[in-house]
């Protein structure tokens, strides 16, 4: 007699097989495959002492490796995103992951500058490969949602920014230094690439037409895209968020340092809230998005931050500055995941598009911390502090009052 539960026990294991080969596990590797990409951030940032120290490097070659990687990306990351929407996107992803990897190694093993910038020149369009198409794709999961699956693709992100300097503390305390973790994270991102490959394989473009366009007419539809008012849109209000995001970040220890004359470790631990905070308010972002309109919030947030910066600026005492900037990094937490939301939402179906679109943008709005770097050395930081206010002001006046509903094409 045949045993009365094999039939349940199958269809559970069929079931189990469904999910681990399914939208949910898809989702999944997705989001951390942002995290590992933002985890190798974080404890890169967290790293350049050891590896100045360790490789023998200059503040010149330092920004260098900083600078000359990121120009390099943006130049071949709008043909991988137009690539993405006309070609094989799943395989450019894998691809992008194995390069991904390899170049971890690179990294880990590299003896000197030259090997070091070799090994970044390549690891940047491999991570707009592996980590910025993954998130177009996450995008095309469910275009009625982007900016939810945004607020959890930033949380999988502020995640990994948070753990790669812990991490890096506990590779060198356990003896394996920087290059021992890179080493690790190399061996980890092979191992998620593989899980990435066996996934059923998403669409392969926009359309089964898309395959037939070129290249090059995928280049000249990026760039018809790109003169669309609301593109531009979208485009602009982004770049000036990250004015009282990543822009506020890069100058908040040398303001506390230098303008409020604290210890550099204390400046350090105004970092660390921010971060933290940061991480929470991107946790609270997501079920927020569910009961508030994302645009309303944003609204609301700008305007907060128009009293909250110029306060955190004025507030004489260390301990009120910590407690404003707390309440500032709740305040702009979802910015970037509702405006990037919002851009993908503008060409439904053309996630790859848009990914091309935004790597070319960043070529002027890169140069946005270096013209506010040239403004601090000629009139001070202070005031280079304050023109960051053109961040929420420019949220305000830009955001349209009555966005049109979001387009999903079947």
């Amino acid at each position: 007699m045949s045993d009365p539960n094999f039939i349940p026990q199958r269809d559970a294991r069929r079931s189990w097989q469904r999910a681990l080969r399914g939208p949910m596990l898809l989702v999944a590797v997705l989001l951390v495959i942002e995290f590992v990409d933002e985890l190798v951030f974080g404890a890169r940032e967290a790293a350049w002492p050891l590896i100045r120290t360790d490789v023998g490097l200059s503040y010149l070659q330092i920004g260098l490796l900083l600078g000359l990687p990121n120009f390099f990306a943006s130049l071949v990351e709008p043909i991988l995103g137009v690539l993405g929407d006309i070609w094989n996107r799943w395989f450019l992803i894998v691809a992008g992951g194995v390069l991904f990897s390899v170049e971890l190694v690179v990294f880990g093993l590299a003896p000197n500058f030259a090997w070091l910038m070799f090994s970044f020149i390549l690891l940047y369009p491999a991570s707009g490969a592996f980590v910025g198409l993954a998130q177009a794709s996450l995008m095309d999961v469910d275009p009625s949602r982007h900016e939810h699956l945004m607020a959890r693709w930033t949380l999988a992100g502020s995640v990994g920014v948070v753990a790669g300097p812990l991490l890096l503390g506990a590779a060198v305390a356990l003896g394996l230094g920087w290059r021992g973790l890179l080493l690790a994270l190399a061996v980890f991102s092979a191992g998620l690439t593989a899980i990435a490959w066996a996934q059923p394989h998403p669409r392969r473009g926009a359309d089964e037409a898309a395959e037939t366009v070129s290249l090059l007419d995928g280049l000249r539809q990026a760039l018809q895209a790109a003169r669309r008012v609301d593109v531009l849109r979208w485009l602009v209000l982004l770049g000036f968020s990250d004015f009282m995001l990543d822009v506020l970040l890069g100058f908040l220890a040398l303001y506390f340092v230098d303008v409020v004359h604290v210890s550099p470790v204390l400046a350090g631990t105004a970092v660390a809230v921010w971060s933290g905070v940061g991480l929470l308010g991107d946790a609270l972002m997501i079920p927020l998005l569910e009961r508030v309109r994302g645009l309303t919030y944003l609204r609301y947030s700008a305007l907060a931050m128009l009293f909250l910066f110029p306060a955190f600026l004025l507030a004489p005492w260390y301990g009120v500055k910590l407690v404003l900037l707390a309440l500032m990094g709740l305040g702009n937490s979802g910015w970037y995941a509702i405006l990037q939301g919002r851009l993908y939402s503008t060409l439904p179906n053309k996630s790859g598009t848009i990914m091309a679109i935004n790597s070319a943008f960043g070529l002027i709005a890169g140069a946005v911390p270096a013209v506010l770097g040239f403004v601090a050395q000629r009139a001070g930081l202070p005031l280079t502090m304050w023109l960051l206010l053109l961040g929420p002001v420019a949220l305000l006046a830009g955001i349209p009052r009555h966005a049109p509903a979001i387009a999903v094409s079947g």
